[in-house]
């Protein structure tokens, strides 16, 4: 499988752009979401898929806006190098898949939130949380975490984008549940998701296209709601 010529189509005023965008997604949104779903549903309820979609498809404008320009012509270079992209997210899939359902069975202190989030968001609203989890998350966590953090990182270091962007994803996933939860054994999950995020992270270094990552996203977010259901 050849790897494709690889360079970064983002453009310095998106990165900076991004860059402020990133720190909302990470420290501001979050908080908004929850206290908007709170006022919306009352305390103490559980967050609903149709809540989520609503959060992630206000986040999915926003990075069509930020990152317009990255998109169209990241997505223009997936069609030209459509088998190499394709051949890659066929290797990371069942390298990924096959290590996440592994680990999905080491005796963790904690339940892994997210799956058991994806699988009552399901019971409750089937066709919702297919948009949320196989098109939302995938897009805006991948040209957030893909695209931004090691596209940037990448024209400088190979070595250090891949280490940073690997671990970074793979704690964003779980950090803010040990945060509201008050319980730093949550952190341990982060092992949970370094296949899926190394997976991400080769992907688009070997296929060059943030998209071929989000198809891989979905891919894999459809696997753990399977596996969780």
């Amino acid at each position: 499988m050849l790897r494709r010529s690889w360079k970064t189509e983002m453009t310095v005023s998106e990165r900076r752009r991004g860059m402020v965008f990133f720190l909302l997604y990470l420290l501001v949104f979050p908080r908004m979401n929850a206290f908007l779903q709170r006022l919306w549903m009352g305390d103490g309820e559980v967050l609903v898929a149709e809540a989520n979609v609503i959060y992630y498809a206000f986040l999915f404008t926003l990075a069509l806006f930020v990152f317009w320009s990255f998109l169209k012509k990241d997505f223009l270079g997936l069609m030209d190098w459509l088998p190499e992209n394709l051949a890659a997210i066929g290797v990371a899939v069942l390298l990924a898949g096959g290590l996440q359902a592994v680990l999905s069975l080491l005796p963790f202190p904690v339940v892994d939130p997210i799956s058991l989030q994806y699988a009552q968001e399901y019971r409750l609203a089937p066709a919702p949380t297919l948009v949320l989890i196989l098109l939302l998350i995938p897009v805006v966590e991948e040209t957030l975490f893909r695209g931004l953090i090691y596209g940037s990182i990448r024209g400088y270091s190979r070595p250090l984008g891949a280490a940073v962007g690997v671990v970074l994803y793979a704690l964003a996933v779980v950090w803010r549940y040990a945060l509201e939860w008050k319980d730093p054994r949550y952190l341990l999950l982060t092992i949970l998701y370094l296949p899926m995020s190394a997976a991400l992270t080769w992907c688009y270094d070997r296929g060059g296209s943030v998209w071929s990552c989000v198809v891989l996203h979905g891919l894999l977010n459809g696997l753990i709601l399977i596996l969780a259901l």
